[in-house]
């Protein structure tokens, strides 16, 4: 089996609400491994870095804002198909949306608060990885 990579980032409001270790217990519940992470509150620079797709998006600055409003745990994550089984576990963008069972159905509550960020290819974790863990 061959070993991907990918980046998750547990958002500042899943932080500040005490719900880390539930969130890390459901990627180690996978088989996946965790092989970096680190409490970090992200600077502007960063940010805009990771979300630089979203630039003049009307929710960009409020996204910047939010995401470097507190700390984050960001995390290096690896395994057989790790950026399909993080996004699966996951859930979509939108908690409404997303299923219970879901890391975003059972702790978001808002799309733009929504617990959890995540590679969506292996590309954009390359890229992330790297702006991330230097």
């Amino acid at each position: 089996m061959s070993c991907e990579k990918t980046y998750l980032m547990i958002k500042p409001d899943a932080v500040a609400g005490g719900k880390v270790g539930r969130i890390i217990a459901r990627i180690e519940d996978t088989g996946l491994c965790i092989e970096r992470l680190e409490l970090a509150t992200l600077t502007p620079a960063q940010a805009a870095a990771n979300y630089a797709e979203h630039e003049g998006k009307p929710f960009y600055e409020s996204l910047i804002e939010y995401i470097t409003s507190g700390p984050v745990v960001k995390m290096l994550v690896a395994g057989p198909n790790a950026v399909a089984v993080c996004r699966k576990l996951m859930g979509p963008t939108n908690p409404a949306e997303a299923a219970p069972g879901t890391i975003r159905g059972d702790f978001g509550l808002l799309v733009d608060a929504n617990v959890i960020h995540g590679s969506d290819s292996v590309a954009s974790a390359e890229r992330e990885v790297g702006l991330f863990f230097t």
